[in-house]
């Protein structure tokens, strides 16, 4: 995408998220808003989702998904209008993590910015650092992690799946567990459960494509086992580009986007909380919270 009359190469951003998303949700209206602010943009489909390639389907990855980023940073720099000096990149939710483990892993970009962002790796291997019951304010309460030992157990089962999955080239699902607003709420489940439920489900995000919206879809048995293992923002007092953390003052993850923002190394970097903003504000511009002009000013000053 590329904002009509524009001439010459132009700075250029690739856009994914969030983790079981597709390009007609969040990505796609982050990329349409900024290519009508004078950039070229890209938003994508994760590998093995929505339309891209690759299976077993509905697969996450630690590494083909950083992966990923880079090669849509490839593709923008083959195309003619674009200045490949001038490419970066967004991630949203926990293509966040991603995008800042790209950027720490690819010095070809420039510039960094993830919107209410999730480390999935850690998230995985750790559980919901968080009380499951919001704060009268909206907030959240921190908790402890997960225990080794609980680990432990999530990879034990998972590795013994890997016997029977094997048979089906390891595309078995896990079962469902997209909430229906509807009909499968109760008194126990979590505010931030119901707002994810909210988005995908009903028709301000729902799309069939997507892994979190489907209500047959799920992610594969064992696609977690290397997110579990394999952390992705080891190196990221490595950073060096421009970084900009983006994430909703009572978002239920706001401690993933103040956690990474403190461990990247770059010597230009900003966190921005966005005032009463919740994590699925900053999907779509529903309650007009995404702060496109804050994008839009730190790509603008650091793409150049």
């Amino acid at each position: 995408m590329y904002q009509q009359g524009a001439t010459g190469k132009l700075p250029a951003i690739a856009v994914s998220g969030p983790l079981g998303a597709v390009k007609e949700q969040t990505s796609g209206l982050y990329a349409q808003t900024l290519a009508e602010r004078g950039f070229v943009t890209i938003a994508f489909d994760g590998s093995y989702t929505g339309e891209s390639s690759g299976t077993p389907r509905n697969v996450p990855s630690p590494e083909i998904n950083t992966e990923d980023f880079s090669a849509a940073v490839d593709f923008l720099g083959s195309l003619d209008n674009v200045n490949r000096d001038e490419i970066g990149i967004l991630g949203v939710c926990g293509w966040g993590g991603f995008a800042l483990n790209a950027a720490v892993s690819d010095p070809r970009i420039k510039a960094v910015a993830v919107s209410t962002m999730y480390d999935m790796t850690r998230v995985t291997a750790n559980g919901y650092e968080i009380k499951m019951q919001a704060n009268a304010d909206g907030s959240y309460d921190r908790a402890p992690a997960q225990s080794a030992d609980a680990r432990y157990k999530m990879k034990l089962d998972m590795s013994n799946a890997r016997w029977e999955t094997s048979k089906n080239g390891y595309a078995d699902l896990l079962p469902p567990n997209n909430l229906d607003p509807k009909k499968d709420f109760t008194a126990e489940t979590p505010k931030f459960v119901k707002e994810y439920a909210n988005f995908y489900r009903t028709e301000r995000g729902y799309h069939p494509r997507s892994v979190n919206s489907n209500p047959d879809a799920s992610w594969t048995v064992t696609g977690m086992l290397p997110l579990i293992n394999m952390p992705i923002l080891k190196y990221a007092a490595e950073l060096k580009a421009p970084a900009l953390v983006v994430h909703g003052e009572i978002a239920h993850s706001r401690y993933f986007g103040e956690d990474a923002y403190k461990a990247l190394g770059s010597k230009d970097k900003e966190l921005y909380i966005v005032p009463g903003a919740t994590h699925t504000d900053l999907y779509d511009n529903s309650t007009n919270k995404i702060p496109f002009d804050k994008f839009e000013q730190f790509f603008k000053a650091k793409l150049k």
